[in-house]
């Protein structure tokens, strides 16, 4: 993790952050005494809470959470909302009203929490949502957005007792050293957010990871929206129908690129229609859908000095799922060959993510992932595309990997960055693209 100013910003806030990677020796520790703990010693900012929608799952959560506040923003509420991770800044996990938190507010909010916890063993990411919680305090909104960062029951997030409304995006298999070996058992850490009496919305699932979901909301008395049963959605070719409760709506599809995303947008229609005590109509939904961002995925970049026919495209997928749509979206991009620069951490076998990717990737280039201790080596990344049938060579960083695919002899094609959100990060912040 790279909590490095970029050059000439240097900020206190980085300094106060880098400071706090240092309270625990594990980046991961799932668990929520120390949260509870620090929470308790700030006065419990998350009681304060405005109406929260926590939104947990494997892929998908950071589009649906971003399609949410662009649908409420168009209805005319003030949101606040967290994500994780961030792509170049710190400040993007934490928005208030629909901007990165400001500086000045971001550095007194990690200040309080550091002094607060008077060096008490704590990770980075649990005091951190601790100092997003304390900025929230101090900026309220009509609605928070929270996402989950890892799991669900354990996570730094799930302390609040009553949220309006929980939200499951598509359960798959990834963080297994965390969350377990099997899709039930992740499912089952991804169902942690479920309370009593509160509606989950439940995206599309495998079999026994829905099982599960719906096990555990019988348990704690959880009302359930699950997709082809309580709702369900139609992809046409000019708009979106999604059929609930209510009857059925006709919306514009959206503008975040990829087919995958067709199902995100459908996902957060179908919350924006559970919402009981929020007014959002489909105008407001619609323009939600038009105008929602969520930079570094599937996002097409102007790359400095690209020209002659070339595309420049980065997204952060970096699971199994993730490549799978991916190559869905490659599947109908006809027009150019697609080449692959690709870097990873070194806790996902390379293999399992290249191997969707294998039938529509011309070659691939590895590239190791700047400033992370945690990067896979860029030959073990060859070896793994050479495994899965893609032709591949190695490279030091990304600048090189896109001179050596548009400097010989090939037909111009579409260069897509993936693998890696920390590797999207990086790149957009080369490109100097906008992140929020």
């Amino acid at each position: 993790m790279s909590v490095a100013p970029a050059p000439g910003e240097a900020r206190e806030s980085d300094t106060i952050l880098a400071r706090l990677l240092d309270l625990h020796p594990k980046a991961i520790d799932l668990s929520l005494g120390r949260m509870t703990r620090l929470l308790d010693a700030l006065g419990n900012p998350e009681r304060t809470m405005p109406p929260v929608i926590h939104v947990a799952g494997t892929n998908g959560k950071g589009s649906v959470v971003a399609y949410l506040e662009a649908m409420l923003r168009a209805a005319g509420y003030r949101v606040n909302s967290y994500v994780s991770p961030h792509l170049v800044r710190f400040a993007e996990r934490i928005r208030l009203d629909g901007a990165p938190i400001a500086e000045e507010s971001l550095r007194a909010s990690l200040a309080r929490c550091e002094a607060v916890n008077e060096g008490a063993s704590i990770t980075f990411f649990e005091i951190t949502t601790a100092a997003a919680f304390h900025a929230f305090r101090l900026k309220p909104a009509d609605v928070l957005l929270l996402e989950v960062g890892l799991g669900g029951r354990l996570d730094a997030t799930n302390v609040i007792a009553r949220p309006a409304l929980t939200v499951i995006t598509p359960v798959s298999i990834d963080h297994t050293h965390y969350l377990g070996e099997t899709l039930p058992l992740i499912a089952a850490e991804k169902a942690g957010i479920l309370k009593p009496g509160v509606t989950g919305v439940i995206g599309h699932q495998a079999a026994e990871a829905g099982a599960v979901i719906e096990d555990v909301a019988g348990q704690v008395g959880a009302p359930l929206t699950r997709l082809g049963r309580e709702w369900s959605f139609e992809h046409a070719a000019s708009h979106l129908l999604l059929r609930d409760g209510q009857g059925v709506g006709q919306y514009p599809l959206p503008g975040l690129a990829g087919p995958h995303q067709v199902e995100n947008a459908a996902l957060a229609v179908a919350c924006a229609r559970s919402l009981r005590d929020f007014a959002v109509g489909d105008a407001a939904i619609g323009r939600g859908l038009e105008e929602a961002r969520w930079p570094g995925r599937l996002q097409r970049v102007p790359w400095p000095g690209l020209g002659g026919g070339w595309e420049f495209w980065v997204d952060g997928g970096h699971n199994a799922a993730a490549a799978r749509a991916l190559a869905r979206t490659a599947e109908g991009w006809r027009d150019r060959p697609l080449d692959l620069v690709v870097g990873m951490l070194d806790t996902r076998p390379p293999a399992d993510f290249l191997r969707p990717l294998a039938p529509v990737a011309r070659r691939l280039v590895a590239v190791p992932i700047p400033e992370q201790a945690a990067s896979a080596a860029a030959e073990e990344v060859c070896a793994a595309a050479g495994s899965v049938g893609i032709a591949a060579e190695t490279a030091a960083d990304v600048r090189e990997a896109v001179a050596r695919l548009t400097g010989g002899p090939a037909p111009p094609g579409r260069i897509l960055v993936c693998g890696s959100l920390y590797l999207a990060g990086d790149v957009l912040a080369t490109a100097g693209a906008p992140v929020a």
